[in-house]
């Protein structure tokens, strides 16, 4: 039964890594100065298999900066959002579970050095 619990409260479970992403990523700035850039909100999908304890394959946090950023330049106000949208829901209710996406959100500022 532990071992049943432990994979289960593991299912569909992503962890994301700033520092290997190439570029300098703050998740805050100070709230006295906000960050000054460009916006942008991309949405990616992982997907997972037997209810959320295999990963297919995962939203990638450095392949959605590296599509943003230029050269030097950096993201502030980092925030990553993972919430079943409807159709993820619909695609794991009528698979039973067998196949369960997640939407991941990843939104932020662009700011020059």
């Amino acid at each position: 039964m532990v071992v049943v619990a432990a994979l289960m409260i593991g299912g569909c479970a992503q962890t994301f890594d700033a520092t290997v992403t190439g570029v300098e990523t703050t998740m805050a700035s100070p709230g006295s100065v906000p960050a000054d850039g460009e916006s942008f909100s991309i949405t990616s999908t992982s997907v997972f298999a037997l209810w959320g304890m295999v990963p297919l394959s995962r939203a990638s946090l450095a392949d959605v900066l590296a599509s943003q950023t230029r050269g030097s330049q950096q993201v502030a106000d980092l925030r990553i959002r993972v919430r079943s949208k409807f159709k993820d829901i619909l695609i794991s209710v009528l698979t039973a579970g067998i196949i369960v996406p997640r939407s991941v959100t990843f939104e932020g500022v662009i700011v020059e050095p």
